[in-house]
C-alpha cells in the first residue's frame, strides 16, 4: 500500500480539497485523510500510477507539493539533517565570507559546489582560504546578525524527539555554527568541520578530515549503529549535492527546495512546503506538532 500526501505553503493554505478529491478518484484511491486544513492532505493508493511525475509537475505549478511512499514504515525513529539553507536560511560561510569583504566571490563557488559543479572539499579549501585573517569574533557577530532558521525546523525536531526519535545535524558548514543551531532546535548532536584560528584570528584553513558527502553518508551509519536502528528507519534532509549519499541511502531522502541536480535524483521533493512538510510525510497531523 502507498500513501499520497499533498502539501502546499504553509502561509498560503490554499490546498483546494476538490483538487484532492479529484486526484483520488483518478488514482483510485482511499478516502481523503486531512493532515491539516487547507494545507496537508493524504489517501491511499494500491501502487504507484504511471503518471506519478506528470502530476507531479502540473502541481508545482499550483504550488503543491505531491509525495507517494510506502505506507508502512514511514514514521522514523532518527532524523538526520542538513544545516545550510535546510535547517538555517542562509549559507554560513557566504555570511562570513561577506563580513570580510569577499561575498560575491565566495557566494559563487558556494551556489556551483552545491550544484554538483565542483568537488566539495576542494571548494571549501578554497573559500575558507579567502576569510583568511577574519577576526574569531566575527562568527558570534554573523549567528546574532545574520542567521536565521527556516520555518517548521523546530516543530519537526521536537515532535519528532517526543516520539522518540534521534536528531542529528551533520553539516558541511562549521562546528562554531552547528553547534548554536543544534543547541536552540533540540538535536541530541552535531558534526561540521572546524575553522581553524591563531591568535584570534581565521587561519584560512580547515581542520581535516574534511566532512563532506562520504562524511555525511558515515555519519548514518555510525549513527545508527550506536542506536540499533538501520538506514530504513532514517529520514534524511538537505539540498546540496554533497547531501545526495545519504538522502539516498537513508529510508526516507527529502530533497528540501534542493537545488535542480538534486531534485533530478530524488522521489521526495519538497519545494512548496516548510520543514513541517517532513512530519506530514510521516502521518503527522498538525494538531500533534510541538511548537
Amino acid at each position: 500500500m502507498q500513501v499520497v500526501t499533498l502539501i502546499t505553503t504553509p502561509t498560503e493554505r490554499n490546498l483546494d480539497a476538490a483538487l484532492v478529491d479529484n486526484l483520488r478518484n483518478a488514482w483510485g484511491g482511499g478516502d481523503a485523510h486531512w493532515l491539516a486544513i487547507d494545507e496537508a492532505a493524504e489517501f491511499a493508493i494500491p501502487t504507484v500510477p504511471d503518471n506519478q511525475w506528470d502530476v507531479w509537475a502540473d502541481l508545482q505549478n499550483a504550488c503543491v507539493d505531491v509525495v507517494i511512499q510506502p505506507h508502512e514504515g514511514r514514521r522514523k525513529k532518527m532524523l538526520l539533517a542538513d544545516m545550510d539553507s535546510t535547517m538555517i536560511r542562509q549559507e554560513c560561510i557566504d555570511e562570513l565570507a561577506a563580513e570580510a569583504g569577499v561575498g560575491p566571490r565566495v557566494a559563487d563557488i558556494t551556489a556551483r559546489a552545491m550544484n554538483g559543479e565542483l568537488d566539495f572539499e576542494e571548494a571549501l579549501i578554497e573559500r575558507v582560504g579567502l576569510l583568511k585573517d577574519l577576526p574569531v569574533g566575527m562568527i558570534e557577530q554573523v549567528l546574532d546578525t545574520r542567521i536565521t532558521h527556516m520555518p517548521g525546523g523546530y516543530e519537526l525536531v521536537q515532535t519528532m524527539k517526543a516520539h522518540g526519535a534521534h536528531a542529528a545535524l551533520v553539516s558541511g558548514g562549521f562546528t562554531a555554527f552547528t553547534a548554536r543551531v543544534a543547541a536552540t532546535l533540540g538535536f541530541d548532536e552535531n558534526r561540521a568541520n572546524t575553522l581553524l584560528a591563531e591568535n584570534g584570528k581565521l587561519t584560512g584553513d580547515v581542520g581535516r578530515p574534511i566532512l563532506g558527502k562520504a562524511a555525511k553518508v558515515q555519519a548514518l551509519q555510525e549513527i545508527t549503529a550506536r542506536l540499533g536502528l538501520t538506514a530504513s528507519d532514517v529520514l534524511a534532509v538537505g539540498d546540496g549535492a554533497n547531501d545526495l549519499g545519504m538522502l539516498k541511502l537513508a529510508g526516507t531522502g527529502v530533497a528540501l527546495h534542493a537545488k535542480p541536480t538534486v531534485q533530478a535524483e530524488c522521489d521526495i521533493r519538497i519545494n512548496h512546503g516548510d520543514l513541517t512538510a517532513l512530519l506530514f510525510l510521516q502521518g503527522y497531523g498538525r494538531d500533534e506538532f510541538v511548537t
